[in-house]
């Protein structure tokens, strides 16, 4: 159960590594992403930090998979 355990973090993080960058581009470039000035919306803040986050996880995610993978 541990390596299933290990497993599945480790492919939560590969995921969230490969979806969340791809989305903060299409983000980035969406046109509520700015005001008419070019400063940052909100639109754009809080997606900023939702993936932020979510980068977060899946380095936490990675770095709990290893080491229940290398556990005795």
């Amino acid at each position: 159960m541990v390596v299933f355990a290990g497993i599945v973090l480790l492919l939560n993080a590969v995921y969230n590594i490969v979806v969340w960058p791809r989305f903060w581009t299409r983000v980035a470039h969406d046109p509520r992403a700015r005001d008419d000035q070019g400063r940052a919306t909100r639109f754009l803040k809080v997606h900023a930090i939702l993936i932020g986050i979510a980068l977060l996880i899946a380095v936490v995610s990675a770095i709990a998979g290893v080491m229940l993978l290398l556990q005795p």
